[in-house]
């Protein structure tokens, strides 16, 4: 079973069309777990018209969605949350953002299934229409920059014990898989585009490439640039 782990904060008026995706899924043995991090805006609403609807149903039955609520600490503690109230042998952290293909868990278990060395498998996504051309896994491009997002298939075997870090701000999946990496543990990466990130959410700080290099003086390129150095300085990059 897969436990799709959403942590949320504020982005009710997205999460309906998180969950339909999921439950648009062509594998249907999975699990959702919702965990509220202390929004305003009543996300448990809209977690409930999706339950009353007719796409709240599973391979597991009705039981196989669930909804938490927590005070805001952060995504990183809203996940470990959701994992702790986890069951799945696999799991997928997903951002409350986004929207999965329906085939996107099929690919990804198959992966995973014919590749017993990777850990986790990722693919490219859209951010809008925006192209993400992911690539494929190397140990040196991760301890470079970041570059995969959380939106990933994980064995939880594999996932570490002491979970997300809680105290990273920014780039906590760049920690999470360098945390996994120095633990033995790498990504296998499906090069297909599998699912969308909806602007104005997670990734809305998002700049072109250059503007790293050529606008050293923009506020958003200098939390960047702190950012990085936390987890350079945690991970002795």
């Amino acid at each position: 079973m897969v436990s799709f782990i959403i942590p949320i904060y504020n982005q009710a008026d997205k999460l309906g069309a998180c969950l339909r995706s999921i439950a648009k899924q062509t594998d249907q043995d999975f699990e959702v777990i919702v965990v509220d991090d202390g929004s305003h805006d009543n996300p448990e609403k809209a977690f409930g018209d999706f339950i009353n609807s007719e796409h709240a149903t599973c391979l597991r039955g009705e039981g196989c969605y669930a909804f938490f609520h927590q005070a805001n600490h952060g995504a990183p503690s809203a996940r470990n949350h959701g994992f702790r109230e986890s069951k799945g042998e696999y799991l997928f952290f997903c951002d409350a953002d986004v929207t999965l293909n329906p085939d996107i868990l099929t690919k990804l278990r198959a992966t995973l299934d014919s590749h017993p060395e990777a850990s986790y498998a990722y693919s490219s996504f859209y951010f809008g229409n925006k192209l993400f051309k992911v690539g494929p896994f190397s140990a040196d491009k991760m301890r470079q920059a970041p570059y995969i997002n959380p939106m990933a298939l994980l064995r939880r075997e594999h996932f570490p014990h002491r979970g997300w870090d809680e105290s990273i701000k920014k780039f906590q999946d760049w920690d999470l898989w360098l945390t996994m990496l120095e633990e033995g543990h790498q990504g296998i990466f499906v090069p297909e585009v599998l699912y969308r990130v909806q602007t104005g959410g997670t990734m809305s700080t998002w700049l072109p490439g250059f503007a790293y290099k050529l606008c050293p003086f923009l506020p958003a390129v200098k939390r960047y640039k702190a950012a990085m150095a936390v987890i350079k300085q945690k991970h002795h990059l």
